[in-house]
């Protein structure tokens, strides 16, 4: 148990990142939903949805740390190649079942307004399943070796994007249009993988790094970032172009490169925090990153369901802001909620069923 706590305690920014990345998802989703159409131009509106741009590259980071680790178990176990490979697809087939189980579930309760073609909808769920599966075979390679080669990898999926939007679409069927091509409605696997290939890298650099050193490379993470989110940044303003067509929100390998450094940034910090500023204190940002999935599932179908319809694009700013709020407020209650029933259900499995009390004088 003591060695549990250490390794909660070591990998608790992560929760941390995922929980900040969560309550900035909620409130761009929020904004989207129900800021009234006349107040979309104004600064209030842009902010909210640039912030929101965020979240879903926070998102497959961190789930390609996780899937990292994954291979590192594996790896430590002794287990040969193609069984580290078959755990790797596992979890991509699991990804997969969540996914299409969401949109099943959005379908039914929006039915019968909701249109069948969202049922293949390409969420960011699907293009993780997607990503999984596809970079499953890292798992042949060491820890040490990933670092490498899924930095590559990384970089070359976000090269390539602008590449591929050059295909001509009207060719390709659309559900692989859908899963592979950049596009601003749905999350292709071009160029929204590469930040599961450098989560990758990045969870394999935790791996390795001795639990003493960890702040050091912490601090490595936060330099890298902060320069590379500035170096990206000045090669997304000049004036000529290695491509021949490239739009900078939807597939510039600069677009993506800033936001790699903003998440470095953003791990790193978290460490800090969680490690220096407020150790062994009970965290909302913590809390909600701990039970991300239902946050997720639960707020999409309360701002973009039939819930709160005579609201959508009719609220003004400031009772957004009072939505988004109330909306955070139910949403750490679920959370809680869900991390106490998991905790009995395992109490009860394991058998550790406290006595009840008795009462004073029996």
């Amino acid at each position: 148990m003591a060695a549990q706590s250490t390794n909660t305690g070591r990998l608790a920014f992560i929760d941390w990142t995922r929980g900040l990345a969560a309550v900035i998802m909620i409130q761009g989703h929020t904004f989207d939903s129900f800021t009234r159409t006349d107040l979309r131009p104004k600064s209030a509106f842009m902010l909210s949805q640039f912030l929101g741009g965020m979240p879903p590259a926070i998102f497959l980071f961190l789930t390609g740390i996780t899937f990292a680790f994954l291979m590192d178990s594996q790896e430590r176990k002794g287990a040969p190649a193609w069984p580290r490979v078959v755990a790797a697809l596992k979890r991509s087939r699991y990804l997969f079942l969540i996914a299409f189980l969401f949109r099943i579930q959005l379908y039914v309760f929006g039915y019968p307004t909701s249109p069948a073609s969202e049922l293949l909808r390409v969420d960011i769920l699907n293009c993780m399943g997607m990503a999984m599966l596809l970079f499953a075979p890292m798992a042949v390679f060491t820890t040490r070796e990933r670092i490498r080669l899924c930095t590559v990898l990384g970089l070359v999926v976000a090269g390539l994007a602008p590449v591929v939007s050059m295909i001509d679409a009207n060719s390709v069927p659309w559900l692989i249009r859908s899963y592979f091509f950049p596009s601003y409605n749905y999350f292709g696997f071009f160029p929204w993988a590469s930040f599961l290939a450098f989560g990758m890298a990045g969870g394999s650099i935790i791996r390795v790094v001795k639990h003493e050193d960890l702040g050091r490379a912490m601090l490595w993470f936060l330099s890298i970032g902060i320069g590379l989110a500035v170096v990206a940044h000045q090669m997304g303003e000049m004036p000529y172009s290695i491509y021949q067509k490239s739009e900078f929100w939807l597939n510039s390998p600069a677009l993506i490169l800033i936001k790699l450094g903003v998440v470095l940034a953003m791990l790193a910090a978290a460490w800090l925090w969680v490690n220096l500023a407020a150790p062994q204190r009970w965290s909302l940002f913590r809390q909600l990153g701990t039970t991300s999935l239902i946050v997720y599932w639960v707020h999409i179908e309360l701002v973009y369901g039939r819930w709160f319809g005579i609201w959508k694009e009719a609220l003004s700013v400031r009772e957004v802001l009072i939505f988004t709020a109330l909306l955070l407020a139910l949403m750490v209650a679920v959370s809680i909620g869900q991390t106490k029933i998991k905790g009995l259900w395992t109490m009860l499995k394991s058998g550790a069923v406290p006595e009840p009390r008795r009462a004073s004088g029996d």
